[in-house]
């Protein structure tokens, strides 16, 4: 497949399922309810991809509240903290946190694997992909407190283990394309560095290199960036990562960085990201083939993928799938087909 296309992993969600949302956390719905509408909310995430003309499908992680948060209740052993800060905007600052008071696991695993499942069933011949947190960006909102008595190495072990074991899942059920998300490889708050980053995923990764991918970010909460936004402090452990691909977001930063990728691009293949999810405003089918031909000028074209900078969580619907048909115009353009234009909804 030349320049294949696909989203990074969530997908924006469609108006009623913050209503439906409400209506979760007052009681006021099922067991069968929450599933219908969550399969629902995924169909449509899966329909607007398929439309778009996308190659690599995922489920949109519509079950997930922004990504991870959600999450965390799959795990045992922490507690969640009242927040600091209640009013004003969303941020950082009022994302989840919680302290350990017991050694943290995931007895029922993560749930990815029934996700990925789900999915199979719902794009029959579809090419697929599916994406998690990795250890990183788990970690860093854990206090390594109880039986782990500030050491924070020891967290991480424990959270490695809990990342392999859905892993393993996932092969089993035939998964040959699972991202890891690790927008805490960015942040330097933790005290790690880079090389000590990648030996927390590599050991998530386990045996599975040649079926992972790891998405490195900035952050995208209400589409902000938590860290600093350059690739060369990264590079010592992005180049010891065990895995086929790296995403990593490049249309935000006006496409910083590409003489990083020739080296990286020996060992991995890069997926692009050459959607901005972070504006409102509408890339044209020319600026995306724009982009995309600056990066063949450092990747070649056989080891570059086509994706966003980040999930589309962050946005309206409506601009998640005028960002998707202009990603899939634009690769079209470069691909040399006649069929590059994409028609807005709006």
């Amino acid at each position: 497949m030349d320049l294949p296309t696909m989203g990074v992993g969530s997908y924006a969600a469609p108006g009623w399922l913050f209503l439906f949302r409400e209506a979760m956390r007052a009681g006021r719905t099922g067991a069968e309810d929450v599933e219908e509408a969550f399969d629902d909310a995924t169909r449509i995430a899966v329909a607007d991809q398929i439309e778009a003309g996308v190659d690599i499908v995922s489920d949109g992680e519509l079950r997930r509240s922004r990504f991870v948060y959600e999450m965390y209740d799959r795990l045992t052993g922490i507690e969640r903290l009242p927040p600091g800060r209640r009013l004003g905007v969303p941020g950082y600052d009022r994302a989840p946190h919680f302290t350990a008071r017991d050694r943290v696991s995931a007895p029922d695993g993560l749930g990815i694997a029934a996700e990925y499942r789900r999915l199979a069933g719902l794009a029959p011949g579809k090419s697929l992909k599916v994406a998690f947190p990795g250890p990183m960006t788990f970690m860093p909102k854990i206090e390594p407190d109880g039986p782990y008595g500030g050491d924070r190495a020891a967290l991480l072990d424990d959270i490695a283990g809990i990342v392999r074991d859905e892993l393993d899942r996932l092969a089993g059920e035939g998964a040959d394309l699972v991202q890891i998300d690790e927008p805490g490889f960015t942040d330097p708050s933790h005290g790690l560095d880079s090389r000590a980053c990648a030996e927390a995923v590599n050991s998530a990764v386990g045996g599975h290199g040649d079926r992972v991918a790891v998405h490195i970010c900035f952050g995208n909460n209400a589409s902000r960036p938590y860290a600093p936004r350059g690739l060369a402090r990264l590079l010592p452990g992005m180049a010891s990562l065990d895995c086929s691909m790296l995403v990593l977001e490049f249309a935000n930063r006006e496409m910083a960085d590409l003489d990083l990728l020739p080296a990286l691009a020996e060992r991995y293949r890069i997926a692009a990201g050459v959607i901005d999810v972070k504006s409102f405003h509408i890339e044209t089918p020319e600026e995306v083939a724009g982009r995309l031909e600056r990066v063949l000028e450092a990747v070649p074209r056989d080891r570059l993928w086509v994706t966003a900078d980040c999930g589309f969580s962050a946005l309206p619907r409506w601009l998640a799938r005028e960002k998707l048909r202009a990603m899939v115009a634009g690769t079209r353009l470069v691909r040399g087909e006649a069929s590059g234009q994409a028609q807005p909804d709006r």
